[in-house]
């Protein structure tokens, strides 16, 4: 159990990051097994999940990077 812990600027920042990397992962990922097999069920919720973070007010306040460029570019990267 974690107690008393005290995010500082440098701490809120790392979490927002952290968060941010692990949604990256999870869509590219997603993305990839979609390309492989378009109708994975699983693989298409996961990835409507993510698009929505990007596109959330909650991303907006972790980080000024426009969620739109990110799944523009996870896109391109997967097709190649």
């Amino acid at each position: 159990m974690i107690t008393n812990v005290k995010l500082d600027g440098k701490g809120a920042e790392k979490l927002a990051n952290g968060i941010i990397i692990q949604v990256v992962k999870d869509y590219r990922e997603a993305l990839k097994t979609l390309k492989k097999h378009p109708r994975d069920t699983d693989a298409r919720g996961v990835k409507n999940e993510c698009e929505r973070f990007f596109r959330s007010q909650w991303y907006s306040q972790l980080t000024n990077v426009d969620g739109e460029f990110i799944i523009r570019r996870i896109m391109e990267e997967v097709k190649k």
